[in-house]
């Protein structure tokens, strides 16, 4: 009977830390998904085929031109300490790292972003309002299709945008069709949105100056009506890749990402995803700083970097990504910097 007890607590706690492993999965499922969804879209979507890539040719001055530098190097530091910690160690040091890989990942695209924005004259720090300039350069088509997917709409009436299969319900392994990478993308879109406006929700109906009120009683709203979340949803915005990024800050500020510890997990495929995407946005990032600043002096600006950034991801990205999307007979090779 004791052997029959001691069985049973044995299944029960293994049942337990499968149910506690599977949205660790999932979110690898998601990760695993937009990596697949750039690989197999980035040769029919280049950067050089955007018409505001091609015509992007905005005018900076020292204090934009400044900002974007140090954005830059905030953005490299971050990838190559995110590096560093993905070619180290097995999977057992790759979980217990994660919760400095997590918002390593998330402000390497974070601070490549600002960068990207500086040469607009953008050089608020602010989130909401780098947000939003996301929401409106990715609805916009200022990334290539393989980063331009972005979903809106009120909870549960939610549309996914630009990727046809979006929409549909993924399976629980890991994506082996660019349909099934698409579903994969899709629900990360939906249940990051989900997220983003039951926050919004507490935080709201949490403080009596600013919660939404019956217009009957006066009373503050305990349930919310289509047109109620509908008004959440135009605060939010658009959920885009940029949201998906900051569930790796979330997750490593809280107890979630506790479900990734002493899990059967890849940790290594799992870095493998984050740092493929990293490359990819701030490949786009840093080619609109070079057309912004000029490849000539974008070049001497990879010269003065440390050491140990010299002959790096930086520089390879330049060569192998960013150099062949730059056609110097139509874009200039000094950029316009105002006196």
């Amino acid at each position: 009977m004791q052997e029959n007890n001691q069985s049973l607590a044995i299944h029960q706690e293994e049942d337990e830390q499968w149910k506690q492993s599977i949205a660790a999965r999932v979110f690898l499922n998601h990760f695993f998904g937009i990596h697949y969804h750039i690989r197999h879209t980035e040769e029919n979507s280049k950067l050089a085929d955007l018409d505001r890539f091609r015509n992007y040719a905005p005018r900076m001055n020292e204090a934009s031109l400044d900002m974007t530098k140090r954005m830059l190097l905030n953005a490299w530091n971050t990838e190559y300490a995110l590096r560093n910690t993905a070619s180290m160690g097995d999977d057992s040091f790759l979980s217990n790292a994660l919760h400095w890989t997590f918002p390593q990942a998330y402000y390497c695209v974070w601070y490549s972003l600002r960068a990207f924005l500086a040469t607009q004259g953008v050089m608020t720090n602010d989130e909401m309002n780098i947000r939003r300039r996301t929401s409106r350069l990715v609805a916009n088509s200022y990334y290539p299709r393989y980063l331009s997917f972005y979903a809106d709409g009120p909870l549960d009436h939610y549309h996914v945008h630009r990727l046809p299969r979006g929409h549909r319900k993924p399976g629980l392994l890991l994506a082996d069709t660019p349909f099934e990478a698409q579903a994969q993308v899709g629900q990360f879109l939906r249940t990051t949105r989900t997220l983003q406006l039951r926050s919004l929700r507490q935080k709201l109906q949490t403080n009596p100056a600013i919660a939404l009120r019956s217009e009957r009683t006066g009373k503050i709203l305990e349930k919310f009506s289509q047109q109620n979340w509908q008004e959440l949803s135009d605060r939010i915005g658009l959920t885009t890749f940029l949201d998906l990024f900051s569930r790796l800050r979330i997750s490593s500020t809280n107890r979630e990402i506790e479900r990734f510890v002493n899990i059967d997990l890849d940790f290594k495929l799992f870095n493998v995803c984050l740092l493929d995407i990293v490359d990819h946005i701030n490949a786009v990032h840093e080619a609109y700083v070079v057309k912004a600043m000029g490849v000539a002096a974008y070049r001497e600006f990879l010269a003065s970097l440390p050491e140990y950034l010299q002959n790096s991801f930086v520089q390879r990205r330049f060569t192998e990504r960013i150099r062949p999307e730059i056609d110097t007979r139509l874009f200039p090779l000094t950029g316009q910097i105002a006196a």
